[in-house]
């Protein structure tokens, strides 16, 4: 038997009408809510990324076009080969590289900011299912780090993919807590007296 479909209602658009944003609206979680709840999963939100030559400004402008606080540095095989970060930017990173290196800041690179893949620490999706976000804060904390990637490996054990992104500062808004400060320690010094623990 043939389903007969009717169409729907239109309705006009008002002025002044938005559009969302993916991660716009956080759902609220708890500290003892699933780690999962607060991971950017990157098989449902376009990864942020930038190529390793592209100039540090345009990385900044990238970020802040996106509402993102982290790039991942890729090739043309999308291989990650590092990652930015708006605090290396924003921070000291740069003027001491320019210094040492003689040049002025419009000819710094991504490469030359970014921390290297060899230089980053991940969380196994596989080692989520049962962990809580108290844990990846005491994990962000313990690092001394915004952010950590979360990666899946292949069934055959060697080839690795980054899932997802846990952020401090994401956390931070799915917890209710105001944060005022980009320094980890702090923040998550904040989170603990917001929270009563």
């Amino acid at each position: 038997m043939k389903r007969e479909y009717h169409p729907l209602t239109a309705h006009h658009l008002q002025g002044g009408a938005r559009y969302h944003l993916p991660g716009q609206n956080p759902e609220r979680v708890r500290i003892d809510s699933p780690a999962l709840a607060v991971m950017t999963d990157l098989r449902q939100i376009p990864a942020a990324t930038i190529d390793v030559e592209a100039p540090l400004d345009a990385a900044n402008r990238f970020m802040i076009r996106r509402g993102v606080r982290l790039l991942l540095v890729t090739d043309d095989e999308r291989q990650v080969l590092g990652l930015i970060t708006a605090n290396d930017i924003l921070g000291e990173k740069p003027v001491q590289f320019a210094l040492e290196r003689g040049i002025k800041r419009q000819e710094i690179r991504v490469r030359d900011i970014m921390t290297p893949r060899d230089k980053l620490e991940v969380l196994l999706h596989d080692d989520l299912g049962h962990a809580e976000v108290g844990h990846v804060v005491a994990t962000l904390q313990h690092s001394g780090r915004q952010h950590a990637l979360v990666i899946d490996i292949d069934s055959d054990g060697k080839s690795q993919a980054v899932r997802g992104i846990f952020s401090a500062s994401q956390i931070a808004r799915q917890l209710g807590v105001a944060i005022h400060t980009t320094e980890v320690a702090q923040t998550f010094a904040e989170i603990g007296a917001a929270l009563g623990r």
